[in-house]
């Protein structure tokens, strides 16, 4: 299973991070874990300083924007 975290202290644009994250791995009907990860310091561990950020099984892969839905999905397709 691969993991899909959504690194933000729950601000609107993490939420809505969230949701569109939610909304690829729906319509690619693939197999996925969604982690939503607040505290501070674990955010802090991936090197990241503006939120949101999206990592991809420990990668991450976007930071300081909201991807749409397909975008999600077109980063979840590459290997």
């Amino acid at each position: 299973m691969r993991k899909i975290q959504i690194l933000g202290p729950g601000c609107p644009k993490c939420k809505k991070l969230a949701e569109n994250a939610e909304a690829a791995v729906e319509q690619l009907e693939h197999d996925f874990e969604i982690e939503k990860v607040t505290d501070i310091n674990e955010i802090t561990k991936f090197g990241v300083m503006i939120t949101p950020a999206l990592v991809v099984d420990g990668q991450v892969k976007t930071v300081g924007k909201v991807p749409s839905p397909d975008q999600i999905k077109q980063v979840l397709s590459q290997p």
